[in-house]
């Protein structure tokens, strides 16, 4: 997501510094990079711990597949509600960290949330306990990240490192914690995987507490944001009257959307089909190595999608999703499972990288930020509103594999659709070696001008 920045020093636009030790050798001996590396880490390892445990969680709790559903549609649309506000208002805090304190804060509440809360919140109605956990759970993950990658995207620049660098620290949490907790899980109690949650909090804050920005870069970091191109009416109208926008936006809605939605109660029908071994361990083993491969695979990504183009990018992404939701429903087996479940290694980055060079390369590059948080994230947290509830009722009514197919159809027509209206993405610069990054550069390299 984050841009290459353009340094705040540059005697020109667009010039190239003399000196920079923004490469992953130089970062790696900077005591500031592991801070904010910190802060990915434990910060995602709260993310990860909740998205890959919480069906499995509140199944044995006694919540049907539906209001299961209803929680991941309530935290949806509370971050609908909330990411506009928060967004500006860590625009107007900079790289104050009192937002992101909330944040923590709340993340520190999770244990005891499921510990004294949920369980009577259960008593007097599923559905109210589905409710207030949707809209508590946002506040730490889906809202709560906006805030994490501003403050952190804004702190790279200032202290003149790779965000991207940092970023991979949020894989290698995803991986190891989930290992973690796969054994708090079987070892201790599921209880303990809450508690586990709030310790990762705590650290975080003590992270964040000790976090330096140096007075001098910050107030750079500052400026360069101020004088950024201001987005104008007309080109937002412009914008969402892009016929490729449109498809864009079609397909985040269906793609995106449903990657999350399919992945939401995957961890229950894993449970239901394996026939050997503790379900629950094996679950946390085979996602802990789908992240490190994840990770893997990011380093490669850019080059692949500057080969294929952004938008075949996104279509092989939507392909081989549909291979995993339709490869779920008809081949159960253990080893296919976990088949099907390792291709998430290769999907997320994909999506990733093609979103992001698709719009820098299709769209106003003065507002692809713009263009960023209405189609992608606006549109896959909507889409994920819309289809979290149905689908966990479909799950309870006709089963997880007729669900599953149904699921695979929506997912064909959506790209069908989106590819007919999304026109081919070109890339910028000499021989389409361009990044994410690089407009979001050029747009500060102009503000300076």
């Amino acid at each position: 997501m984050s841009a290459t920045p353009t340094p705040a020093t540059s005697p020109s636009p667009g010039a190239t510094p003399a000196s920079s030790d923004r490469g992953l050798r130089g970062s790696l001996r900077r005591g500031v990079f592991w801070n904010y590396g910190g802060l990915y880490f434990f910060y995602f390892a709260i993310w990860q711990i909740f998205f890959s445990f919480h069906g499995l969680w509140f199944d044995q709790r006694g919540l049907g597949e539906g209001n299961i559903g209803l929680i991941n549609t309530v935290m949806a649309i509370t971050a609908l509600c909330l990411q506009p506000l928060y967004g500006y208002l860590q625009d107007r805090l900079g790289l104050r960290k009192h937002l992101f304190a909330f944040v923590v804060l709340c993340g520190a509440m999770v244990g005891p949330f499921f510990a004294f809360v949920f369980t009577p919140l259960l008593g007097w109605s599923p559905v109210g306990a589905a409710v207030v956990s949707g809209m508590f759970m946002a506040l730490v993950l889906l809202a709560g990240v906006s805030v994490v990658e501003a403050f952190n995207e804004r702190a790279s620049r200032a202290n003149d490192f790779e965000y991207g660098h940092a970023r991979l620290f949020g894989s290698l949490a995803g991986g190891t914690i989930t290992l973690v907790a796969g054994w708090l899980w079987a070892n201790v109690n599921p209880d303990s995987i809450w508690w586990a949650a709030s310790f990762c909090a705590l650290v975080l804050g003590a992270l964040l507490v000790v976090a330096r920005v140096p007075r001098q870069a910050a107030q750079s970091a500052a400026e360069g944001e101020h004088s950024s191109v201001k987005v104008s009416r007309a080109a937002v109208l412009g914008l969402v009257k892009d016929r490729s926008f449109l498809g864009f936006v079609v397909l985040m809605f269906g793609t995106a959307a449903l990657y999350d939605v399919f992945d939401q109660q995957f961890s229950i029908y894993f449970a239901a089909h394996v026939d050997h071994g503790d379900p629950v361990s094996l679950f946390s083993y085979v996602v802990t190595i789908q992240i490190f491969a994840e990770a893997a695979v990011m380093l490669v990504a850019p080059w692949f999608v500057n080969r294929i183009g952004a938008k075949r990018g996104l279509q092989l992404f939507a392909a081989i999703l549909v291979v995993r939701v339709l490869g779920s429903a008809l081949v159960t087996t253990t080893e296919a499972l976990i088949a099907w479940r390792l291709l998430a290694a290769i999907e997320m980055p994909l999506m990733l990288v093609s979103v992001m060079k698709y719009i820098t390369r299709t769209f106003d590059v003065r507002i692809s930020a713009t263009a960023y948080m209405l189609g992608f994230g606006v549109a896959k947290s909507l889409g994920v509103a819309v289809f979290s509830l149905p689908i966990g009722v479909a799950y309870e009514s006709i089963g997880f594999s007729n669900a599953y197919l149904v699921m695979s159809v929506a997912i064909v027509a959506v790209t069908v659709v989106a590819s007919l209206l999304m026109r081919n993405d070109r890339p910028r610069g000499r021989g389409g070696a361009d990044d994410a990054g690089a407009p979001a550069g050029e747009e500060l390299a102009t503000a300076r001008t």
